[in-house]
């Protein structure tokens, strides 16, 4: 997929989930998926979310990470938290903390679990970097 088709369909998917469109982010998410040669275009879409998520926390948080880098804010029931939302936070973090490495085995693995986990886990995480988008955005 071209660079700039792929950055048009992650900006779409991410809009389209900032206004609570999910059946629009969905279809978005599934043309990268169904354009891409190696399934790395889905990869670099999570990345993007991750972006406009780590962008969010420095608007949130006043741009400081702790002293270890990025962490996410606890929720509340944090210990009832499923896989794919567990995947979505540890993804972004990652990501915030320029962790590459761990970001793409995070990813790797929600691959090559079932397929229902997989789509999980990537609408988990575009979800969850819409909400914080979101809430970065209040006054």
């Amino acid at each position: 997929m071209e660079q700039h088709e792929l950055s048009r369909l992650t900006s779409a998917a991410l809009a389209r989930a900032i206004d609570g469109d999910m059946d629009g982010a969905a279809t978005a998410i599934v043309e990268i998926g169904r354009n891409s040669a190696d399934g790395f275009d889905v990869y670099a879409a999570c990345c993007g979310f991750a972006e406009a998520a780590r962008k969010a926390m420095v608007t949130l948080d006043g741009g400081t990470p702790t002293a270890h880098g990025w962490a996410m804010r606890p929720v509340e029931d944090d210990d009832q938290v499923d896989a794919p939302l567990l995947f979505a936070r540890r993804f972004i973090i990652a990501y915030a903390n320029n962790d590459e490495a761990t970001a793409l085995a995070l990813w790797r693995a929600a691959l090559f679990a079932s397929h229902a986990e997989y789509v999980a886990s990537v609408a988990s995480l575009l979800a969850t970097a819409a909400r914080l988008v979101n809430q970065a955005a209040r006054p």
